[in-house]
C-alpha cells in the first residue's frame, strides 16, 4: 500500500489512519516527496514545511497509539493557498509587496483544520494578490496544469488546483472572489466548493474584496469536500459576516440518490457561450444526474450584464480601498495585469458602490426566480470553453487576451455577487483532452443538497478519479 499512498483522498486517508492501516507519518512523507519532486514541475509550491508536517503526523500517530480520539481529518496531508495566515510564518499573498509580511494571527480555517488533525505541509502558489482567473503571476511565474504544462491551471488558487489534481496532497483550501476555487477545480479535473458568502470565516486570510470573498476546499470528491466543510464551516466571532452560518456535518446529507431533488438547467446566457464539445459533456452530466434520481427542468437566463457589472464594481472598489496606499507608493511592484484590474476601483463614485450593495439582495432574488424557479439548484458550465493555453491568456493583442480571460470567468463571477454556493465537478475531457466541468449553484446555505448531488453524480461517474498523465 505504501507505493499508492498518494492515491488516498481525504476520507480514505483519515479512515486508513484511524484503522491503523497506515501511519500519518507515512502519508506525510509520501506527500512531502511528491510536493518536492512534482511541485516544481507544476509551479505549485511556494514553501514546503517538512518539520511542521512530520511533527504533526507523529502527534497523530502517538494519539492513536494511546487510544485517544482522533479528529475527522487526522493524518490527512494538505497544503494551502498562500493567503491563509499562520502566526509567525511568512505570507506574501503571491506578491513582492508583502514578501516580508509575517502575520501575528492564524486563520480560523487553519485553526479548525489543526484541531481536526489535518497536516499542513506548506504554502501553495497563487496569482498575485489573488487576482487572476488563469493562474498568472508575473513574480512567481504562471501556474501550470498537470494535464498539460502549456495550459492554464486556473486561478487564483492555482497551486491548490495543481497540487490536488497531481495527487501531491489529498486536499487544499483555496479562496473564491469571482471563481478562484472553481476555475482551478474545473481546469485541473477536481472538485471545488465555493460556499455561501459568510459560511466559512475569513478571519486570518488575506482579503481581496471582503463582501465577495469566500474560502473553501479543493478536493478529489464531493465527499472529501463535505468532510472538510464540516470542519471549517460555521460562525466565529472574529468574522461578523458568519453570524448566520450553520454548523453541521455535511456527510450526513450524502445519501447516494437524488430522489426528490430538482435541478434547473437554464437556457440562454450560460449554455449559449459553451462550445459544442462542452455542451455535449454538460448534457452527459445532466443525463447522469437524472439516472441518479434527479428531476430536470428547463429555465432561462438571457442576460447577466447587470450582475457582472455590479460584481466588477464591488470588487474594484474594495480591492482599490485595500491597495490604495501601495498603488500610490509602490505601483511598479505590481504586475501590469493586476494593477490594471485594481486601478479603476479608485474612480467609481461612492454612490455607485453603495447602490451595488443595496441592490444585491433584490438582484439575487430575481436571478434565483429566473434561473432556479422552484428547483433545488441550477446546473451550468463552470468553464464554457476548453482550458486555454497560457499563451492565449498572456500574449498578443490586449483585446484578444482580455477576451480569452473573459471566457474563463463568463459562468463564475456573477455567482459571487449573488452570494450563492457553487460546487464544481469534473465531467470528462474536452476536445483538447483537458478536463471540463459543470457547477451546481444552490440557494444560500444550500451546500448540503449540492454536496448530495455531487456525491450522487460521482457514484455513477469516474471523472473525479482520473489522474493527469505522468502523475
Amino acid at each position: 500500500m505504501s507505493a499508492d499512498l498518494h492515491l488516498l483522498g481525504v476520507v480514505e486517508a483519515a479512515e486508513a489512519v484511524a484503522s491503523g492501516d497506515v501511519t500519518a507519518e507515512a502519508l506525510a512523507r509520501a506527500a512531502l516527496d511528491r510536493l518536492s519532486t512534482l511541485g516544481p514541475r507544476f509551479n505549485a509550491v511556494v514553501a514546503i514545511e517538512e518539520e511542521r508536517a512530520l511533527e504533526g503526523a507523529r502527534a497523530v500517530d502517538a494519539a492513536r497509539a494511546r487510544g485517544a480520539p482522533l479528529g475527522p481529518l487526522a493524518g490527512v496531508p494538505m497544503a494551502h493557498k498562500d493567503l491563509y495566515y499562520r502566526a509567525g510564518r511568512p505570507n506574501a499573498g503571491g506578491s513582492i509587496i508583502r514578501a516580508d509580511f509575517v502575520p501575528q494571527e492564524t486563520s480560523v480555517a487553519l485553526e479548525r483544520l489543526d484541531a481536526a488533525g489535518a497536516l499542513d505541509l506548506g504554502r501553495l502558489h497563487l496569482a498575485e494578490f489573488a487576482l487572476s482567473p488563469t493562474g498568472y503571476n508575473v513574480h512567481l511565474g504562471h501556474g501550470r496544469n498537470p494535464w498539460s504544462l502549456d495550459h492554464c491551471s486556473g486561478g487564483s488558487s492555482s497551486g491548490s488546483g495543481a497540487a490536488v489534481s497531481g495527487r501531491l496532497v489529498a486536499a487544499s483550501l483555496g479562496s473564491d472572489t469571482g471563481g478562484s476555487i472553481r476555475h482551478p477545480a474545473a481546469m485541473c479535473g477536481i472538485t471545488g466548493l465555493k460556499p455561501t458568502h459568510g459560511l466559512v470565516p475569513m478571519a486570518g486570510a488575506m482579503p481581496l474584496s471582503p463582501t465577495l470573498d469566500t474560502l473553501g476546499p479543493l478536493a478529489r470528491s464531493a465527499r472529501d469536500a463535505a468532510r472538510i466543510l464540516s470542519v471549517i464551516g460555521g460562525a466565529d466571532a472574529r468574522d461578523g459576516s458568519t453570524l448566520a452560518a450553520p454548523k453541521r456535518n455535511y456527510e450526513d446529507a450524502l445519501t447516494g440518490d437524488l430522489d426528490g431533488v430538482t435541478i434547473a438547467v437554464p437556457a440562454g446566457y450560460y449554455r449559449d457561450a459553451a462550445t459544442p464539445d462542452i455542451l455535449d459533456l454538460m448534457d452527459e452530466s445532466i443525463a447522469a444526474l437524472r439516472s441518479a434520481g434527479a428531476r430536470i427542468i428547463e429555465t432561462r437566463v438571457d442576460d447577466m450584464a447587470l450582475v457582472n457589472a455590479m460584481m466588477q464594481l464591488v470588487m474594484g472598489v474594495e480591492a482599490a480601498a485595500l491597495h490604495r496606499r501601495w498603488l500610490q507608493e509602490r505601483p511598479q511592484d505590481y504586475g501590469a495585469q493586476v494593477r490594471a484590474r485594481i486601478l479603476p476601483g479608485l474612480a467609481y463614485p461612492a454612490t455607485r458602490y453603495a447602490e451595488a450593495l443595496m441592490l444585491r439582495a433584490k438582484i439575487a432574488q430575481e436571478w434565483l426566480a429566473a434561473a432556479m424557479g422552484a428547483a433545488d439548484m441550477v446546473h451550468i458550465p463552470t468553464l464554457a470553453v476548453p482550458v486555454p493555453t497560457i499563451a492565449e491568456t498572456t500574449e498578443g493583442e490586449p483585446a484578444d487576451v482580455a477576451a480569452a480571460i473573459g471566457k474563463v470567468t463568463h459562468c463564475t463571477r456573477g455567482i459571487n455577487y449573488l452570494g450563492l454556493p457553487s460546487l464544481s465537478l469534473p465531467c470528462g475531457l474536452a476536445e483538447n483532452s483537458l478536463p471540463a466541468a459543470f457547477q451546481l449553484v444552490g440557494r444560500p446555505f444550500g451546500e448540503a443538497v449540492l454536496l448530495r448531488a455531487g456525491d450522487a453524480y460521482q457514484r455513477v461517474s469516474d471523472h473525479h478519479r482520473r489522474m493527469p498523465p505522468g502523475c
